[in-house]
């Protein structure tokens, strides 16, 4: 597991939501793990605070008083990869799509466990601080050399269509992210084919096949109901 952000360099993070307790509780979970927090009332408010305090994530509800969530997104992605964690009511599953669609890493849904707050935190902050130009790419029993193309699991290569390659190759290179359909079948098999969602249950089964111990159960390339797949950041074996 990754550590918690030490006393001498904490994390910050900017909260943008208009409730003022889901800040307040968001504000003590997050900065009794160490981290920093910038609060934000309005999307406005918030976008403010992402320019003027640089922070290393942002949690933030797609409802808003003055502007929706996704619009946020899309403001704060004209100039910054910032890493942001959506939090969605329930029975939003189009706004989720929308947001991923828009640039958000992740999302949870309302309401939400603290513990699995922050954990999907960390996930997002590892992902950042991993070096964008290696090579070599590892999540628990996988490993990949994107520079030969060639894929290990528990030290046994593996052999890969090129489309299955290129699936798992946009995963690795956006671990941790979620990635919506819409996303992957326009990066894979082109904008023509972003309606054909059966590929991906056909490939995604195959790459289970070959990349998990219980396929029926996957601990590496996970499904988001409704919204697409994610594959996760492991911790060696």
């Amino acid at each position: 597991m990754q550590p918690e952000p030490t006393t001498e360099h904490p994390a910050r993070l900017v909260v943008i939501d208009d409730e003022p307790q889901i800040r307040r509780l968001l504000r003590m979970a997050l900065e009794g793990h160490g981290y920093q927090t910038v609060e934000a009332a309005s999307g406005q408010e918030g976008v403010l605070a992402v320019a003027q305090s640089r922070p290393e994530a942002v949690v933030l509800d797609l409802l808003l008083p003055d502007t929706s969530g996704v619009e946020v997104i899309r403001r704060v992605r004209e100039w910054s990869e910032v890493p942001i964690l959506v939090l969605s009511a329930l029975g939003q599953e189009k706004e989720k799509v929308s947001a991923l669609d828009a640039g958000a890493d992740d999302y949870l849904t309302k309401p939400f466990g603290l513990e699995e707050l922050l954990a999907r935190i960390r996930v997002m902050l590892r992902r950042a601080l991993r070096p964008a130009e290696s090579p070599n790419f590892s999540s628990g029993l996988l490993e990949i050399d994107l520079s030969a193309r060639r894929v290990w699991v528990n030290k046994k290569e593996l052999h890969l269509t090129a489309t299955e390659y290129a699936l798992l190759r946009l995963f690795a290179r956006h671990a941790g992210k979620v990635l919506t359909h819409r996303q992957i079948l326009q990066e894979v098999w082109g904008p023509k084919s972003v309606e054909q969602t059966h590929y991906l249950r056909v490939y995604i089964g195959r790459l289970r096949e070959k990349l998990e111990r219980d396929p029926a159960r996957p601990l590496l390339l996970l499904t988001e109901p409704g919204v697409g797949y994610r594959l996760a950041l492991l911790d060696p074996e």
